[in-house]
């Protein structure tokens, strides 16, 4: 198992959890961004750089993903790709994506566009929050136990 992580848009908390927890539990982590990012020494964590460009990062993801892996984005349509691969999905509120709920998310996000098209102001996701973070960092540990891996 791997984890992928959706980098442009994840809060710099996020992958603060994320570096910690693959040191620990010695599972690869790789972020994949178009932009150069900076990542601790460590043999369990890499940073990918693709080229600028719509979902560049995403298809990287979905490309290299397999069975069983875990990917952390908020990007719904992407979320969808890797469930269809067997891979899961974590969002960086801490929301585990997967099969029973993703159509729904999909249907969700979709009706959201579309408001947003049609020149309706959607307001946006609520800031970024503690809760949001401890819920993140309990759901993958959560995961990470139940893959057998060191806390």
């Amino acid at each position: 198992m791997k984890i992928w992580v959706d980098a442009d848009a994840c809060p710099g908390v996020i992958k603060d959890i994320l570096y910690r927890a693959a040191d620990r539990a010695q599972v690869q982590l790789t972020l994949i961004a178009n932009q150069l990012l900076r990542v601790p020494p460590s043999p369990w964590i890499r940073a990918l750089q693709v080229p600028s460009g719509f979902d560049i990062a995403d298809q990287r993801i979905a490309q290299e993903v397999e069975a069983g892996d875990l990917v952390i984005t908020a990007d719904v349509p992407l979320a969808a790709q890797v469930i269809a691969k067997g891979a899961h999905a974590l969002d960086p509120r801490g929301e585990l994506l997967d099969a029973d709920n993703i159509r729904e998310r999909l249907t969700l996000r979709n009706f959201m566009e579309g408001l947003r098209s049609s020149g309706v102001d959607t307001s946006g996701p609520p800031a970024f929050s503690a809760a949001d973070r401890r819920a993140f960092a309990n759901r993958l540990d959560g995961f990470l136990h139940r893959k057998n891996f060191p806390r």
